[in-house]
């Protein structure tokens, strides 16, 4: 049974912001001033089994880093796009891409950044740790903070609901 109050059959695609919410709040800088992030394994797990069970994925990000366009690309994800200074002009391309309409579209975001994406969706999520007013608009928050399972938490509800969360494809990398 799901805690997310929203009809996950409906939902074809997983959108995510990275910092804050695929990775925690709290970056560490290598010597060079590089950002090094943290990932959730879980995260990647569940992330690599929604591209096999074919949902669109994807990542809008102010961030840019080769590491981040690696990792995400690595789960066999197509729809990176980072230094989004307008989250909602890349949203759009990737509704143009996808042929989605935003009802069947979840995004999770932390920030005010976020907000206008998370104001079309049909499900707005937020990490546990997000921003009050992101909170305010969420239609889920999750129980998981930003970098600890927050995409496991809704893409595993999501596929229960669509009944296809232990499936062959569920047993492998």
């Amino acid at each position: 049974m799901s805690s997310i109050p929203y009809d996950l059959t409906t939902i074809k695609a997983f959108v995510f912001d990275v910092d804050g919410v695929l990775s925690n709040e709290i970056i560490s800088l290598a010597p060079n001033g590089n950002p090094m992030r943290t990932v959730n394994i879980k995260d990647g797990y569940a992330l690599q089994l929604a591209v096999k069970k074919g949902f669109h994925v994807g990542i809008i990000t102010g961030a840019y880093t080769e590491d981040i366009r690696i990792r995400y690309a690595n789960l066999g994800i197509v729809h990176i796009y980072m230094k989004s200074a307008e989250k909602i002009k890349d949203y759009r391309h990737f509704l143009e891409q996808t042929q989605l309409s935003d009802e069947e579209v979840l995004y999770a975001g932390d920030d005010i950044p976020d907000l206008p994406v998370m104001s079309l969706v049909g499900l707005p999520v937020a990490p546990a740790d997000a921003a009050p007013e992101i909170k305010q608009i969420a239609r889920y928050i999750s129980r998981r903070r930003g970098g600890y399972g927050v995409a496991r938490d809704v893409i595993e509800q999501t596929l229960k609901a669509q009944g296809l969360w232990m499936c062959p494809e569920a047993f492998g990398w």
